[in-house]
């Protein structure tokens, strides 16, 4: 089985200045700790203790009290440049910041890097359609993007080495990053039922809800549960997974017990869900609470503020620069590494409504 441990708030930012050193950010002296706590919006503390790291790992020469350290001249043994392959699960994918800025530092490291033609969703996630695309596709690395179990499980059968960008693959002999949701989850949930809300449901995509929920979805049911609230389809529905589908199941959910409050996993489906429910004349929070599981620069223009789940893009990309650079060495990395979230209140989210 693979190892899956928790990144501190230290080494995430040990991890993140190692890889912009090693992008050439700096030349000869890394900035202070005070200047870097304020870029990164950390204290002082936390950027010293990372700092220190570095220093053991002879990254960072230390020059004495009140003076910068000075940058080590890293010996590069020349790793050959990998053909890397992300397989997104939208093609929209492509366009995020985040996966952006991983192509970028990807191929400034000589590496070659770009996109399958279909994505996880063109394919329906069928694990047949997947193979015959791998099989025609020239790789010697592979990134995939929030797949599913099966997905992964049959990635983990192959020779080459995969890294699983998001997606469920604990447990799984495969490296992998992902953002550790459950406690937010749970801190969003306590914050709803302590508002009055009992009618709870979360529009998760299928991946996440089968053949068993993620654990953040999981997570959901539980928390509900240990409040003395009966659970079923009803709080993670079913739906099919297409436009019509998810409009559909918003229809049969309020045709009979309409919910209170609505967590919507991803930002397109949230912005969906607000638009569908204004039609109806629901508007959050005053009829209904709304919560978005993922972040969207988006929402910085929006009053009220989205309620939301925010989470650093920046120990993601490191941990995929890190992945491919052991790949280019010959080293087996199967390393699973999970980032915090945090959750982000907004104000699309108020007492019950009375008469619901």
């Amino acid at each position: 089985m693979s190892e899956l441990r928790f990144l501190s708030k230290i080494e995430q930012v040990a991890m993140h200045l190692r890889g912009e050193i090693v992008a050439g950010k700096w030349e000869k002296v890394i900035p202070g700790r005070q200047e870097l706590a304020l870029d990164l919006g950390v204290s002082n503390k936390t950027v010293e203790r990372a700092l220190q790291q570095l220093e053991i790992e002879g990254v960072l020469i230390p020059q004495g009290a009140g003076r910068r350290r000075k940058i080590a001249s890293i010996q590069k043994s020349a790793p050959v440049g990998l053909r890397i392959k992300t397989l997104p699960y939208e093609n929209d994918d492509r366009s995020l910041s985040h996966q952006m800025e991983l192509q970028r530092r990807l191929q400034a490291a000589g590496h070659t890097h770009d996109y399958t033609e279909k994505s996880l969703q063109d394919l329906g996630m069928d694990v047949k359609r997947v193979a015959e695309l791998v099989e025609n596709t020239e790789a010697d690395a592979w990134i995939v993007s929030a797949g599913s179990v099966e997905i992964l499980e049959w990635f983990a059968q192959q020779p080459k080495p995969i890294l699983a960008q998001f997606g469920r693959a604990q447990g799984l002999p495969i490296a992998s990053v992902n953002v550790h949701k459950v406690p937010v989850v749970i801190t969003a949930v306590r914050k709803l039922i302590s508002l009055g809300h009992r009618r709870i449901v979360m529009l998760s995509r299928e991946e996440r809800r089968k053949p068993t929920p993620g654990f953040p979805e999981q997570a959901f049911l539980d928390e509900l549960k240990a409040h003395g609230i009966h659970t079923g389809v009803y709080n993670l529905p079913d739906w099919d997974d297409t436009i019509t589908g998810f409009h559909r199941c918003i229809d049969s959910l309020f045709a009979v017990t309409p919910p209170t409050a609505m967590f919507i996993c991803e930002a397109p489906q949230y912005f969906a869900a607000q638009h569908h429910l204004a039609q109806r004349g629901l508007v959050a929070p005053r009829d209904i609470s709304l919560i978005c599981a993922d972040p969207e620069t988006a929402f910085s223009w929006c009053v009220p503020a989205i309620s939301h789940m925010q989470w650093d893009s920046r120990p993601v990309v490191n941990r995929i620069m890190q992945w491919a650079e052991n790949v280019a060495k010959g080293k087996v990395d199967i390393r699973q590494v999970l980032t915090q979230a945090e959750f982000i209140e907004g104000g699309t989210i108020g007492p019950a409504p009375v008469s619901g």
